[in-house]
């Protein structure tokens, strides 16, 4: 897509254009081009039913970041088992989420950590290690285990940082999962790693609402849109004064068209249309008053 600028010198003649009139056009077009990412989160009850699980963790400021990740995107259920640092609960990495660092869980086995769960998953990077499970890569495991996390809990397993999840971890486990991160450089950090995952997770496309769609201007409005525009133009001396005759057709139409087909590109509403007139009537005013001032 053309930056606004670009977008502005394709739509009008290549002439010096007013300071004012040149902000007010790059404003609209700013402000009227579609929204990029309408996406939203999945329902609370769902983000409730995971579980997760990091394995031996070693370093204190991994479970804050990881406590973090999970308080951003709305997961609130973190069991540790046997973690390194016994005063992990005052990982100061842990900003904003340190009720829910308070409230994991710590358990001294998979087994019991995961017992009242009918789905686990666990992490790997794969490398070199011949696994016996099948292994999704993250954005199908996702879709999985959304589905699944609308009926059951759902355990999501994370490893050490020094060694990952070992073989007997993995044994608990009903299938692996994997981000895709490049092949020189597999192992990501854990913090790191839970964030990508539950924000994956939380990207749930069948969860966009539908707005209602606003009253689309009519044609009579844009008509009047596009003549207060000309007639601020005219007299902020862009557009020179309407001509008569056969000579108004030749030299002022091809300005009156572009305007013209560049208020109709704005797609505009009802109720933005009758703002805009509003915007243009005020500087229309301004730039008269200035030559004529106010008793």
């Amino acid at each position: 897509m053309l930056p606004l600028a670009a977008q502005a010198s394709r739509l009008l003649p290549q002439r010096p254009l007013p300071r004012s009139i040149a902000l007010f056009l790059f404003s609209l077009l700013h402000h009227f081009s579609p929204a990029v990412n309408l996406s939203r989160l999945s329902p609370h009850s769902e983000l409730d039913r995971l579980r997760v699980v990091l394995v031996s963790p070693r370093n204190p400021l991994n479970i804050g970041a990881a406590a973090r990740a999970m308080s951003n995107f709305g997961f609130l259920q973190l069991r540790v088992i046997n973690p390194y640092e016994l005063a992990f609960r005052e990982a100061r990495s842990a900003v904003g989420a340190e009720p829910l660092l308070a409230r994991a869980e710590e358990f001294k086995t998979l087994a019991e950590a995961v017992r009242d769960c009918t789905l686990v998953v666990g992490t790997t990077a794969v490398g070199l290690r011949q696994l016996q499970h099948p292994v999704r890569r993250l954005e199908q495991a996702a879709s999985l285990i959304r589905k699944h996390l609308a009926a059951s809990p759902v355990a999501l397993l994370f490893g050490s940082e020094k060694r990952g999840l070992s073989n007997d971890d993995f044994s608990h486990c009903h299938w692996l999962l994997r981000i895709p991160t490049c092949e020189e450089h597999r192992s990501m950090n854990l913090g790191q790693a839970v964030a990508i995952c539950l924000y994956e997770l939380s990207r749930n496309p069948q969860a966009v609402p539908h707005h209602p769609k606003p009253i689309a201007a009519t044609a009579a409005d844009l008509e009047r849109l596009t003549a207060l525009l000309l007639d601020a133009l005219r007299s902020s001396g862009y557009m020179k004064a309407s001509p008569s005759g056969s000579e108004k057709r030749r030299s002022a139409a091809p300005t009156e068209e572009k305007i013209r087909r560049l208020v109709r590109r704005l797609h505009l509403s009802a109720t933005d249309a009758e703002l805009t007139l509003g915007i243009l009537r005020q500087i229309f005013w301004k730039l008269g008053s200035a030559k004529t001032p106010l008793p």
